[in-house]
């Protein structure tokens, strides 16, 4: 069946294809439908083990959305959607779950539909689910932003203090985050109450509105949020600094490998090498530069230079440098946490091999029963983490060669400068 579905003859005409193309979508949504109920199923049996092991109630589940992002090559964060929309949608709204196995709903609008629902009661909820998907045919033609809109206001009709105090209790969760932009620029953004988030962007704009100097409007905002959050000119530099991993042929012998930025990702060696040479020669400015060594074969990092050989902090440091981003496969998640992949109380030395760089979420799940990391140096200096899941299941992850390494050499150089002066050499 799947042979046929998924073979595709270029020569079968338009309307043939564009049929398979709809026929293909209803089974993404029929599969994101069987995927739930097998989810949801997981958890109770797990939970069930658990329950009839002793397991007190508070500690039962730990891990399985973790397992399921494993399981989705996911990354654990979004583990915890898939398993939540599945247990909503298989307990709770049978209609919504009806309409995406009949491809009536894709994945993201059933998904809309179970976060605007979220803040009900269980029969509020599954009024909410009967009115909205009972009948298929009332969902034909909606986008994203009309079923998120009908959802909302049969929420409200249906419980309006319920909806209240969900608009009161978001503002404890703004938060702020940044991640690259093409051109090595980044996305600095913030979520904010919907009043705070409005007053910000005003401020900026009547900055905008009062500048002639020659830039753009969106230069003008983007050097107006910079002079006040850090409370310096744009060009100035400030009392914080870049991790910036470049090799010595890329520093020195005009090498085109990128450089890796701490926190941003790669960025290209032309732009590299300008921001360590406006560092070096600003007075304003210090550049500190510490040696890192790499295995001649597969560039990994296999040590730093420190001036002590015991020292905590600096090895802390080498296992960020080495690993990048948490270390659990499909989480790109920053790292928080440098801990002993074997713990200590079952013998594990604290070393870099057997260190692994994890977020603060991972490094909580690996600690549940039955999960188990297990870490060995290969022949040519690799780093592996292999991860092993309650279900027996294993997942290997290698930590990348360092930036712009070739076999050529054996080194790469980490260079701390002010992100102004990278700011202002970009």
């Amino acid at each position: 069946m799947f042979e046929s579905i998924l073979a595709v003859d270029p020569a079968a005409g338009e309307p043939a294809l564009i049929a398979q193309i709809g026929e293909l979508e209803r089974l993404k949504s029929a599969a994101a439908a069987a995927q739930a109920r097998a989810a949801a199923a997981f958890d109770a049996a797990r939970r069930s083990a658990e329950d009839a092991a002793g397991v007190p109630s508070r500690g039962r589940g730990r891990g399985v959305a973790a397992e399921v992002a494993l399981a989705r090559r996911d990354s654990p964060a979004r583990g915890s959607r898939h398993l939540g929309f599945a247990k909503a949608l298989v307990n709770e709204m049978p209609h919504t779950l009806a309409a995406l196995e009949s491809g009536a709903l894709s994945e993201w609008r059933a998904t809309l539909i179970v976060r605007e629902s979220a803040c009900l009661d269980t029969d509020d909820r599954r009024a909410l689910d009967a009115e909205l998907c009972a009948d298929p045919d009332r969902l034909s033609g909606l986008g994203d932003q009309r079923i998120c809109a009908e959802a909302k206001k049969i929420a409200y009709r249906i419980d309006p203090h319920a909806v209240v105090d969900r608009a009161v209790k978001a503002p404890a969760e703004r938060a702020v985050s940044l991640r690259p932009a093409p051109e090595c620029m980044a996305y600095l953004t913030a979520l904010l109450p919907m009043t705070q988030g409005v007053s910000v962007y005003a401020a900026l704009k009547r900055a905008a509105d009062r500048c002639g100097d020659g830039r753009s409007r969106g230069q003008v905002m983007a050097d107006t949020l910079i002079e006040r959050v850090t409370g310096r000119a744009a060009e100035e530099p400030t009392p914080v600094a870049v991790q910036l991993v470049i090799s010595d042929e890329t520093l020195l012998a005009g090498s085109p490998a990128s450089a890796m930025a701490t926190g941003y990702g790669p960025i290209p060696a032309g732009v590299a090498r300008l921001l360590v040479r406006s560092a070096a020669t600003d007075q304003r400015s210090r550049a500190t530069l510490r040696r890192l060594y790499c295995h001649p074969r597969s560039g990994a990092l296999v040590a730093m230079e420190s001036r002590s050989r015991i020292f905590p902090t600096g090895l802390a440091s080498f296992i960020r440098l080495r690993d990048e981003t948490c270390r659990t496969p499909y989480c790109d998640a920053p790292i928080r946490h440098t801990d002993h992949a074997r713990p200590v109380s079952k013998g594990g030395p604290t070393s870099a091999a057997n260190g692994n760089g994890t977020c603060e979420a991972c490094n909580y799940t690996k600690e549940a029963p039955g999960w188990t990391v297990a870490t060995h140096t290969d022949s040519d200096g690799t780093h592996t983490a292999v991860l092993t899941t309650p279900t027996g299941a294993s997942h290997t992850s290698t930590a990348p060669s360092a930036a712009g390494w070739t076999n050529s050499r054996s080194s790469s150089l980490e260079i701390d400068i002010g992100i102004a002066l990278a700011q202002h050499a970009a």
